[in-house]
């Protein structure tokens, strides 16, 4: 299995890093993929990623909710590390209107300018998006941005956002929320093929059922695996196969080995 996205450097799992990424392994995950914020978040990751280069996989990005006064010269260090290092994706990146909409403009400019770097770079993008999918759609759908692809972390739209993205080449990463007693998710992806899915915790947050009010780790996909294939009604196996061919596929769309 595939975390396509997970915080695995964040400072809660740091002091016993080897230890859980052992523990992590040991419940089938191959890989997991880091998504990041800004430039206090590289640090941590790119050292994570190269620590464990077979089993971590690193993204750079300008996280919306990170996007402030100072967001140009955070695109500059992201720009920089594009120049540099080797990288799975950019992200993650996108739109945030939940929590603050002051530099609404500015998350807009910052995202379509990694979004342009990405076709520049021949790699995909990792997008966090949320309360502001309209505007996510908008953008995507430009002329400029036709040849863009990659995931929608933990999609949380609606069944006409779901195709609408699937239809511009996008997969909608799945984590914690399917298993959650009272969310609509299902309802919204129910009529989407295994095609279009891709696994993912969001560690530290997002902790799936049976542990939520603890902190939420890559070990734990195999229970949003489990609850996928119970809701599709097929196998644990079928699901593995079918959204790990879909985490590959997007891997070499940016020929990251």
């Amino acid at each position: 299995m595939i975390d396509t996205h997970a915080h695995l450097y964040d400072e809660l799992f740091l002091p016993n890093i080897t230890q859980i990424v052992n523990d992590i392994k040991s419940k089938g995950i191959k890989e997991v993929w880091l998504p990041n914020c800004d430039s206090s978040t590289w640090p941590s990751l790119i050292t994570l990623a190269k620590t464990f280069p077979d089993f971590c996989k690193p993204m750079v990005g300008l996280h919306p909710t990170y996007v402030k006064e100072d967001y140009l010269s955070e695109l500059k260090f992201v720009e920089n590390v594009l120049m540099q290092e080797k990288l799975l994706a950019i992200g993650e990146i996108g739109l945030d209107y939940y929590w603050d909409i002051t530099f609404k403009e500015q998350q807009i400019k910052a995202f379509e300018i990694q979004c342009h770097w990405a076709l520049e770079n021949k790699i995909w993008i990792d997008i966090h998006c949320r309360k502001a999918y309209a505007d996510l759609i908008r953008i995507l759908k430009k002329k400029e941005f036709q040849d863009v692809k990659g995931i929608v972390h933990c999609f949380s739209g609606d069944a006409k956002e779901a195709d609408q993205l699937v239809n511009l080449g996008f997969l909608l990463g799945i984590g914690g929320v399917i298993t959650y007693k009272n969310a609509n998710l299902f309802n919204d992806i129910k009529h989407l093929s295994l095609d279009h899915l891709v696994l993912e915790t969001d560690a530290p947050y997002l902790t799936p059922v049976p542990h939520r009010g603890t902190a939420n780790t890559p070990a734990y996909i195999p229970l949003i695996a489990q609850k996928l294939a119970d809701l599709y009604e097929v196998s644990l196996e079928y699901v593995v196969e079918k959204t790990n061919q879909n985490a590959h596929k997007l891997k070499q769309f940016s020929n990251f080995q």
